[in-house]
């Protein structure tokens, strides 16, 4: 279905526009529709606030205004409220209620068929191969099934009924982290939320996935499948209805404390993270829900804070992965704990109902962070579905919903239909993944697991411990190995120095949230971890093949001895090093790191604990099992430091993979997810500090990571996408075509697009099949020229002509290749037109910089190794 939107000027976007300047205001607030009689009939626009500004008929948008980012980025508002619940910052119009005080509700998705071979209607428990990332699923005709069924149940509901089912029963008011109340006499039960991103949290008998960043880190499409995949598996073992990830923030600042949660720090790469992970978990039956959305890149304040940035920054980076989550088929969405431009994210019209649900078409719910609701009226109106856990604080026994949100319906200040909505949205992503017929009954109890009542002890791990090491060891970044000092090879005498090479001296689980560092680091801290049912340390692992090897094997794990270190490691054929950094929630401070790094240097001692050893030992290998980059520049140089591995926070598994690739069982093939520099000042953003009310500023606006290295010509010290392997590869005929077929498919749009004008403000514009359907061709031969086998992860950037903004290379592309010594494949990669656009602020859609743009394009093994370039003209 295709509906035009009449939108609200951009000068009448709450948390957009500085109410000030209305000079600067007119500039943006220029808004290109297409008219329908749906809409021209009306002089609001969906949030029914009523628009003063004139809207502009203009069809043609110059590519200099297409491209420019001047204009939103001077369009800051302030913050001025207290977070009491009053909607600070609030026009006096309600959200979604029109001027008449109705509700008109979202459009649902379409039920026609999608476009043969291209877009299969498809349901979120058979979803597309992993073989075929360029066929984009089309969840349209589920979701429409799944609305009729939720509306027909809505319908028998009273008032009480419908918003029940929008409020959580309160914290530890039932089993799960978050729950809802049951209305047993139509059939719907309580519905258990539980986190985290990296498996069933507060569980006995579960698994504790390898963090969000390592499955990053390989790069690997079927990998991050089956690791969704698994994890819901798990969650629906345990009876959990939304399982309270993936996480998806980019990690603006290194040193932020949830960094090792999400995917790295490039919009692409997260998105296509969060995609298979969605895809995987739903495919299992479990809900997703796709968080923190949005800019919630820091932990320090995080509840009084307001992340301030234009609206082509919002749309081509933070917004992105949420993009790709929607078009995924993502059941629910989680909004953050801070403020979005002045305007808490949980109760902010412009994020929640102008770009998530009208300009992406999201079909589901909006639940909030746990006491991230703000007010009533403002938050239900203006999109939140859903409020979590229920009270306004933890065993408050208030909240912002339930009486509160009955008596706003029956005050007018908040429209019955909008309650209709919001429990609508909830129940279909209920009937959207089957969960109305047999599903498991909740089994365990997250806030007692000792209670034999309501805790059953259900195993839910399966062979689960196979994949956790398969992706450990393919999360592994070789970033330094000098005259092939690995793979090791049945050395005659081996040292393990540090602390982190051991098990915890009282086992896994003996810090609450994991906030807390006593040997092996497996994960971070916080509300995103899992239980540790086992952990196997590298110390364990390598011990027990040293003993198959005959290998006098030695060890110290005091960080601060470093003669007692040296003692150990002199006169060894190897020694290896392991050194960690941790962070997590801000909760939780451990080591005088509230939430967010400190600093990006090694954790205890290590920095020194390595140069100790190298100055014994000419043969020092680093282990750095760390949630994000560190500043290694003190010993990566030092040619006795002979090897470095980098391994992240890969779960249970840890102490076998990276034995694995030590000893060459697994060739090493992750590759970095973000930019290792070599000064923490190199970096584009840093953690803001304070203790009253924060403004964050995004002052670097698309230059984040390597796009800052790249725009700023700064030398980092291991680039983004960075990786080597045992062997080698080589890359040759670059090859690059047009996709033929179907050019008849929305050719009003394209004509649009290719003349570089804006496409109509259709809902789901930005979602749209002709957007992302397959457009441009890509493919070239990788040749492994070594001896072993090993993988390879060509990636494929693109860049812009100079008069777009843009960041000089953006990674657009990617895949994983495995090959046998002196074999070759070809890849092939495709582009849409989505990826060669640009977000234009005023005429807010996706466009071409101009008609007569070209692009150039680059192939390699990393953002700064270009192996082929070539050039897309159309």
């Amino acid at each position: 279905m295709r509906s035009s939107l009449l939108l609200i000027a951009l000068a009448g976007i709450r948390g957009l526009a500085a109410e000030s300047d209305s000079s600067v205001h007119s500039s943006v607030a220029t808004v290109h529709h297409a008219t329908s009689s749906a809409h021209t009939a009306s002089a609001t626009g969906r949030s029914g606030v009523a628009s003063s500004t004139a809207h502009s008929t203009s069809a043609v948008l110059s590519s200099s205004s297409a491209v420019s980012t001047t204009a939103a980025a001077t369009t800051t508002a302030t913050f001025s409220g207290s977070g009491n619940g009053t909607g600070s910052a609030l026009p006096t119009a309600s959200g979604n209620a029109t001027a008449s005080g109705s509700y008109e509700p979202f459009p649902s998705p379409s039920s026609e068929p999608a476009i043969p071979g291209v877009y299969p209607a498809t349901d979120p428990k058979s979803p597309p191969p992993v073989a075929s990332p360029f066929v984009v699923p089309d969840f349209a005709p589920a979701w429409a099934a799944a609305h009729k069924k939720a509306a027909a149940l809505v319908a028998q509901m009273t008032l009480e009924q419908k918003v029940n089912v929008t409020t959580g029963v309160g914290w530890e008011g039932g089993r799960c982290v978050g729950n809802t109340p049951a209305i047993e006499e139509l059939g719907y039960p309580s519905i258990c939320l539980e986190d985290s991103p990296i498996g069933v949290r507060d569980a006995d008998f579960v698994t504790a996935f390898p963090a969000g960043i390592n499955a990053a880190t390989t790069w690997s499409r079927s990998l991050i499948r089956a690791r969704g995949l698994a994890m819901g598996q798990e969650h629906v073992g345990k009876g959990v209805h939304v399982a309270l990830g993936p996480m998806m923030n980019l990690g603006r600042d290194a040193q932020g404390g949830r960094n090792w949660e999400g995917f790295g720090a490039d919009p692409y790469l997260a998105g296509e993270a969060a995609y298979e992970t969605i895809l995987g978990m739903q495919q299992a039956g479990v809900q997703a829900c796709a968080k923190h959305y949005i800019l919630n890149e820091q932990e320090n304040q995080r509840t009084l804070e307001t992340s301030d940035t234009d609206d082509r920054t919002i749309h081509e980076l933070y917004a992105l992965p949420f993009l790709r989550s929607v078009m995924a088929g993502v059941a629910s969405v989680m909004c953050s704990y801070n403020a979005a431009n002045g305007t808490y994210a949980c109760e902010n019209d412009r994020t929640l109902n102008q770009i998530l649900k009208e300009e992406y078409g999201f079909q589901g719910y909006v639940m909030s962070d746990w006491s991230a609701t703000h007010s009533t009226v403002p938050s239900a109106n203006n999109g939140l579905d859903m409020t979590m856990p229920g009270d306004i604080t933890f065993n408050s026994g208030t909240s912002y919903f339930g009486a509160n949100l009955t008596a706003a319906v029956e005050a007018g200040e908040v429209p019955e239909g909008r309650v209709d909505d919001m429990a609508e949205r909830i129940i279909a992503a209920w009937y959207l993944l089957g969960q109305d017929t047999g599903y498991p009954e909740t089994n365990f109890n997250a806030f007692n697991p000792l209670d034999e009542a309501t805790n059953e002890h259900v195993d839910v791990q399966d062979d689960h411990d196979v994949l956790v090491r398969e992706i450990g060891g393919a999360s592994i970044v070789l970033l330094k190995n000098t005259d092939g000092a690995l793979p090791l090879n049945k050395p005659r005498t081996l040292a393990v120095i540090g602390s982190d090479a051991r098990p915890g001296m009282t086992g896994p689980d003996e810090f609450s949230d994991l906030g807390g560092v006593d040997g092996i680091l497996a994960m971070g801290w916080g509300s995103g971890t899992a239980n540790l049912t086992y952990l196997i340390s590298p110390y364990e692992a390598l011990q027990a093949r040293a003993r198959k090897d005959r290998t006098s094997f030695f060890w110290s794990f005091d960080d601060f001895n470093l003669l007692n270190a040296q003692v150990i490691a002199n006169k060894k054929d190897a020694a290896i090093v392991f050194i960690q950094s941790d962070s997590g929630e801000g909760y939780i401070t451990v080591d005088g790191n509230a939430g967010d790094r400190k600093n990006m240097t090694a954790w205890h001692n290590g920095d020194e604990l390595v140069q100790a050893v190298a100055s014994i030992n000419p043969n020092t290998i680093v282990v750095v099992h760390s949630v994000g980059p560190l500043i290694i520049e003190p010993w990566v140089e030092n040619p006795n430091v002979t090897a470095i591995l980098w391994a992240g926070v890969s779960g249970p598994e840890t102490g076998n993979a990276v034995t694995d690739v030590l000893y060459g069982a697994v060739n090493p093939s992750g590759h970095l997810p973000y930019t290792i520099a070599k000064s923490p000042s190199d970096y584009p953003a840093q953690i803001v500090e304070g203790n009253t009310f924060l403004t964050v500023d995004y002052t670097e606006g698309l230059f984040i990571d390597y796009r800052h290295f790249d725009q700023a010509d700064i030398e980092p010290r291991f680039e983004f996408g960075f990786g080597l392997s045992f062997t080698n590869f080589s890359y040759s005929g670059l090859k690059i075509s047009k996709v033929t077929g179907g050019e008849d498919l929305d050719s009003k749009e394209e004509a649009a697009w290719a003349a570089g004008e804006p496409s109509p403000l259709d809902d789901g514009r930005s979602a749209a099949l002709w957007l992302h359907r397959p457009f441009i061709n890509v493919s070239f031969k990788v040749t492994n020229t070594g001896d072993v086998k090993g993988t390879e992860i060509p990636q494929l950037y693109l860049h812009h002509e100079a008069s777009a903004n843009e960041p000089p290379s953006i990674l657009k592309g990617f895949s994983d290749v495995s090959l046998s010594p002196g074999a070759s494949k070809t890849v092939k990669l495709q582009l849409n037109r989505f990826d060669l656009s640009v977000w234009d602020v005023v005429g807010q859609s996706w466009v071409r910089p101009s008609a007569e743009s070209t692009w150039g394009l680059s192939i390699g093994a990393s953002s700064r190794d270009f192996r082929l370039n070539g050039t897309i003209s159309i």
